[in-house]
């Protein structure tokens, strides 16, 4: 049976803070609220928007908090159209190396797991060119938000794999909780948006540069 590796996204495969910290910016001065500082924008990052807007603006009415989403989305678009995917969100170093090896593996299959939405996530796949390496993408117009165990969950459905042979690969404690969640093994990567000691506390596998991913894969599936 294949072995299975699931993506997040921001923070894992692409550096997308210039990107988000930017939009969120745009829709909190266009709803004239103050803007969030930058470590508390990049603490939400991997949830989904409108839990992410709980979090950032608690004491703000549900309505208003609805256009806060809404002035994100506007904004993050808006960026993408201007600048382009592949310049706000590009790939991190030795990343489409390590996917381009893992895709051509007869025994490893590729997801995505990622709180962006389905045209967020799209747009970015198409100009990275990596749509076609994943047999399934998941994304947060369709599940509850991270770590809600919902994403795996499907993505195992997809694909068929056991959840044994499953790994989450992700850079925020959101994502190692729901692997956790889905009873799955987890690697968190230290190049991301959350404090490498809060990832720690939710995965024994930590590595430091994409390059060190397949190895650390094959000792989690048993392989020397």
């Amino acid at each position: 049976m294949s072995r299975l590796v699931i993506f997040d996204v921001d923070g894992t495969l692409v550096d997308s803070q210039g990107a988000i910290v930017a939009a969120m910016t745009a829709a909190f001065q266009q709803a004239g609220l103050d803007v969030p500082e930058r470590h508390r924008v990049m603490s939400i990052v991997g949830l989904s928007l409108d839990h992410a807007m709980f979090r950032l603006a608690p004491d703000v009415p549900a309505d208003r908090r609805v256009e806060l989403v809404d002035g994100y989305k506007s904004a993050y678009h808006q960026q993408r159209q201007t600048e382009g995917a592949t310049a706000g969100s590009p790939l991190y170093p030795n990343a489409l190396d390590v996917l381009q090896k893992l895709s051509r593996r007869t025994d490893v299959t590729m997801a995505v797991a990622t709180g962006k939405s389905r045209r967020g996530l799209d747009s970015l796949l198409d100009a990275h060119e990596l749509t076609h390496m994943f047999a399934t993408t998941q994304v947060s117009d369709d599940h509850p938000s991270k770590p809600h165990p919902s994403m795996i969950e499907a993505v195992l459905a997809a694909t068929g794999c056991n959840r044994q042979q499953t790994v989450m690969v992700g850079d925020t404690s959101f994502d190692l909780q729901m692997a956790n969640a889905a009873n799955v093994a987890s690697i968190g990567v230290s190049w991301g948006y959350h404090p490498v000691d809060e990832l720690r506390a939710h995965s024994a596998h930590i590595i430091d540069g994409f390059e060190a991913l397949p190895e650390k894969l094959d000792q989690i599936w048993g392989r020397t």
